[in-house]
């Protein structure tokens, strides 16, 4: 599997490195963010929202499951599923239907969902450095490998 790795430097940073991701990913459906709390994942999916063009306020969606998104190019969902108590309640909201070819999906906690999510196309991993932030980037398929290469 082909990863890329970034180091970052405060919140600006890491809302414009989401942006320049959404202009790089566009034709990606699937993105898995892990990472333990206030690592920036939710600051991220901020700068890939503006990098679609959506300028609104940007929430976690850690009680709602899921936030909805429409954009020019289709539908983005942020989902966060920390609090998520079973994998099998994603079944009860419909997870499913979700996941289209027409979508985007931000996936936070993902491993809260496992069994009942698609497979990542890529997978985002933050974690704390002295300085910052590091981002790597991990394609999970030919198509995302071929993407993510794009990046480098």
């Amino acid at each position: 599997m082909k990863e890329i790795c970034v180091e970052l430097q405060g919140e600006e940073a890491m809302i414009e490195y989401g942006a320049y991701l959404a202009k790089s990913l566009s034709h990606t459906h699937t993105i898995y963010l892990q990472g333990n709390l206030g690592m920036g994942k939710t600051t991220l999916v901020r700068g890939f929202l503006q990098g679609h063009g959506y300028y609104g306020a940007v929430k976690s969606p850690t009680y709602t499951l899921v936030e909805p998104y429409e954009l020019p190019e289709g539908q983005l969902y942020h989902f966060d599923l920390y609090r998520l108590g079973d994998p099998e309640e994603l079944e009860y909201m419909g997870i499913r239907d979700y996941f289209d070819q027409d979508s985007i999906s931000l996936i936070e906690w993902p491993d809260k969902g496992q069994g009942y999510l698609p497979a990542a196309d890529i997978i985002i991993r933050i974690e704390m450095i002295p300085n910052g932030r590091r981002v790597m980037i991990t394609a999970n398929n030919e198509q995302a490998e071929t993407t993510i290469s794009l990046l480098m």
